[in-house]
This record gives structure tokens, C-alpha cells and sequence, in this order.
């Protein structure tokens, strides 16, 4: 069993638990209502902005060429590409380039963002990946469970949104930063392994809040 199966077997109460979320669940037979997933929507952009920036300080701390190509690949996939359709996943539901640009983080958003964040610029590279990993490897689970149980009819637009991530490209990536997390724990002492446990232990719960503060639409108090 690979370091990344342990922090897998240890957060699987809470991942267990996204899996389950009526957020979730909602998506897969397409009773969530839109204006919940518009929420979404507005602050995955948010999100994905410095889920970014924490990617490209990846790149940076990165000891070889080939893992700098690989978390720049990441970074491509994640700024480009799944930002595009991000966009595009906008526009079919209304909301504006404007609206995006002029959205607020909620306080689970500011929350999670931060912290990873904080962990690109003070982490090692081991911490910095493990942190990133419940959502790349987390939204490949979703996205293959909820396709294993077929797009919903009533709602088309959930469909590509479960192609996306349940797709084979998707879950390369994701692949990948497992196996760079298993070889980094292998040359890190007790310590660096702690933290990256903490840091995957920390994103793994932002994960379950952030669909919940979304099937909420939570707001700040005042």
C-alpha cells in the first residue's frame, strides 16, 4: 500500500461523506435545483483561481524536469482547459463574465483557498501536493461514481459536467499526483510525512464544506 492509499484509507469517513452529500447526490439524478449549482459555479472560479496559484508554486518546488512538466501539465489542464469549460458551464446558465468577475468568496471558499495558499508558499513540495490531492483525486471519484450510475436525463448540463470529470484525462492526472506523493513520502522523514497527512486530512474536510456551503449557499453573517 502506497502513502497516498494511507491518506486515502484515513479520510475516507469525510470522503465518504461527499460521496453521500445531497450536493452530490443532486448532480447525479439531477434534482439539484440550478440556482444551487450556479452558487457552484461561482465559486468553483473563485477556487479554481488559486487552486492555481498553489499549482504553479508546485512547479517551482518541483526537484526534477520531468515532475516540474508533469504539475505544469496539471496547471495547463486546470487554467485552460477545465477553466474553459468552467466558463462555458457559465455562460449555458446564465451568468455573466461579469458576474464571475465581481463574485465574493463565501467564507468556506476564503477558508479553503487559503489554505492552500499558505501551504504552497511555507510547505515542502510533498505537503504542497497532498494538499491538492482530495480535490484532483476526490472530484475523479465523484465524477466516475456518479457517470457509473449514468448521466440524468432531466438534466443535460449535470451530464457534461459528470463527462468532464470522469474523464480519462481526468483521472491521469490525478493518477499521477498519487504516485508523486508515494515517492515524495518515501524519501521524507516522520515529520514531512506528518504534515503531509495534516495537509490531505485539512483539504479532504474544505472538500465535504465546500459542497456543503454551496447546497447551502452560504453567506457571510453581515
Amino acid at each position: 500500500m502506497g502513502f497516498s492509499d494511507e491518506l486515502r484509507k484515513k479520510g475516507a469517513p469525510t470522503w465518504d461523506l461527499e460521496k453521500q452529500h445531497p450536493f452530490v447526490t443532486g448532480i447525479g439524478d439531477g434534482s439539484l435545483p440550478l440556482d444551487n449549482f450556479r452558487y457552484y459555479m461561482r465559486q468553483d472560479y473563485i477556487f479554481l483561481i488559486d487552486f492555481c496559484r498553489a499549482i504553479s508554486l508546485a512547479v517551482a518546488k518541483a526537484q526534477t524536469v520531468e515532475d516540474m512538466g508533469w504539475f505544469a501539465k496539471l496547471l495547463h489542464e486546470t487554467l485552460n482547459t477545465e477553466m474553459a469549460l468552467h466558463i462555458g458551464f457559465c455562460g449555458d446558465l446564465g451568468i455573466t463574465q461579469q458576474e464571475l468577475l465581481s463574485t465574493e468568496p463565501s467564507p468556506t471558499t476564503l477558508a479553503y483557498t487559503r489554505h492552500l495558499v499558505q501551504t504552497a508558499y511555507t510547505g515542502g513540495i510533498g505537503e504542497l501536493a497532498a494538499a491538492i490531492l482530495p480535490c484532483s483525486w476526490g472530484y475523479c471519484e465523484i465524477g466516475q461514481m456518479l457517470n457509473d450510475g449514468g448521466a440524468p436525463a432531466s438534466q443535460p448540463l449535470y451530464g457534461r459536467w459528470i463527462e468532464m470529470y470522469s474523464s480519462p484525462e481526468f483521472a491521469e492526472l490525478a493518477d499521477w499526483l498519487r504516485s508523486f506523493i508515494d515517492r515524495t513520502s518515501e524519501v521524507s522523514g516522520d515529520q514531512e510525512r506528518g504534515r503531509m497527512e495534516k495537509a490531505f486530512l485539512l483539504s479532504s474536510q474544505y472538500e465535504y464544506m465546500f459542497w456543503d456551503a454551496a447546497y447551502r449557499m452560504e453567506e457571510w453573517p453581515v
